[in-house]
């Protein structure tokens, strides 16, 4: 998955305050990485974070060209095209106390869904929609 943001250096202290790791960073130019995106010429900051069991990647990308030119990070979880991350977390309760130092807040409140899970959403940095779920029963 990738997602783009104002702030590289706020987004990856904020993934990494949640377990992720840097694999790396960097920034790709040019017009031939605009031909993929069709944007033409362009120059973005990207930054590769991986999960700790190493099982899946996330992409962060802040575009300095072309500006970014809209915003969807306020949209209602139920508008239609939007995206939110989901992660599994050991304790949901100081998960979300960890983030809220960086800005995190809840959506609605932590729930429970019957003897499965605890969950919540929080809009993380720069208002980024995650989702939060904490397994109650571990190996079933």
């Amino acid at each position: 998955m990738g997602i783009v943001v104002a702030s590289l250096d706020k987004a990856i202290s904020f993934f990494e305050e949640l377990g992720m790791i840097l694999e790396g960073s960097s920034t790709v130019e040019g017009a031939w990485a605009g031909r993929v995106t069709g944007l033409g010429d362009q120059k973005v900051a990207i930054a590769m974070m991986a999960t700790p069991d190493g099982h899946s990647r996330l992409e962060i990308s802040q575009f300095i060209i072309p500006e970014v030119i809209a915003d969807h990070r306020s949209a209602p979880v139920n508008a239609l095209g939007y995206l939110r991350l989901m992660f599994e977390v050991e304790n949901v309760d100081e998960t979300v106390s960890r983030l809220a130092k960086h800005g995190a807040e809840l959506v609605g409140e932590i729930v429970q869904y019957e003897d499965v899970y605890r969950l919540c959403y929080i809009r993380g940095v720069e208002g980024l929609l995650i989702g939060l779920a904490e397994a109650l029963h571990k190996g079933k």
